[in-house]
């Protein structure tokens, strides 16, 4: 088996990190402003 480039892995590992970051970034903020509409929605 050829050796992994442990530079590669990191950049990789890093980028990973950052998409599962903003994926989680992203959820948070659409399932706040979904709750915030159903309760402007309550209050009418």
């Amino acid at each position: 088996m050829a050796s992994v480039d442990p530079v590669l892995v990191a950049i990789i590992s890093g980028i990973l990190l950052f998409v599962l970051a903003v994926y989680l970034m992203l959820r948070r903020t659409l399932l706040a402003f979904s709750e915030g509409m159903r309760d402007s929605r309550r209050r009418d």
